[in-house]
């Protein structure tokens, strides 16, 4: 692939500042500085969906006479929709240069991208998985994608954000599991107090039992010799 025209430059540039004016919801998008053809673009599951709490990490390599072609779309991260590091098949990809438009612009192709995402529609490109196998990866995700160098440097700012969150849901699984620790204890002195009680309370009855016996038997004792 050769560099880029005076046309693809221009064009992706507006579309980044675009972008940066008018952000696409639960999407970042942003070109590699050394080479403008290729952006990288990060989804944020959307609430009540399967992915929500998820990042996915995915790229766009423009050709070079953008806008006239279609760029080529990869998804990095697992989601359990797409396949990784594989070209996907949509309306807005290069594999359909005959239904591309020019004048979609990179706020188009992500905000597509976003939305069959969320479909279930199959293509080339996607995959079958349960809702329940989608929530384990959105879960993964935030790890996987602190080992991308690419991720880390270009969304240092959402690198940062997923390490916090990662500190604070690591720190909250030790508090519940100190929690656990002290309380189990307690527990068991609880029941061994109860169980205390109850053999108390049986011997006490047991002993008012045979006085009470003892009672009878004296005064029957005492009727006979009368």
């Amino acid at each position: 692939m050769g560099g880029p025209s005076v046309t693809a430059v221009s064009r992706l540039k507006k579309d980044y500042a675009k972008l940066m004016k008018d952000p696409v919801p639960f999407v970042v998008a942003a070109p590699l500085h050394s080479n403008i053809l290729e952006w990288h673009y990060v989804i944020r599951g959307a609430p009540q969906t399967p992915y929500e709490g998820g990042f996915y990490h995915g790229k766009l390599i423009f050709p070079p006479d953008f806008p006239f072609k279609p760029p080529s779309i990869f998804m990095l991260t697992p989601s359990g929709r797409f396949q990784t590091n594989t070209r996907l098949c949509l309306s807005i990809s290069d594999f359909h240069p005959d239904t591309w438009n020019p004048a979609w612009t990179v706020s188009t192709i992500i905000t597509g991208l976003l939305s069959f995402m969320n479909d279930t529609a199959p293509t080339l490109g996607s995959i079958n998985s349960s809702d329940a196998e989608k929530r384990i990866l959105a879960r993964k995700s935030k790890e996987f994608n602190l080992k991308d160098r690419i991720f880390c440097e270009l969304f240092s700012d959402l690198a940062k954000q997923i390490r916090e969150e990662l500190t604070e849901e690591r720190s909250k699984v030790l508090t519940e599991e100190n929690t656990v620790d002290e309380t189990t204890p307690q527990r068991r002195s609880g029941e061994e107090g109860d169980y205390t009680t109850l053999t108390y309370n049986l011997v006490v009855l047991a002993g008012v039992v045979l006085i009470a016996f003892a009672v009878r038997f004296v005064i029957l004792s005492a009727q006979e010799e009368n």
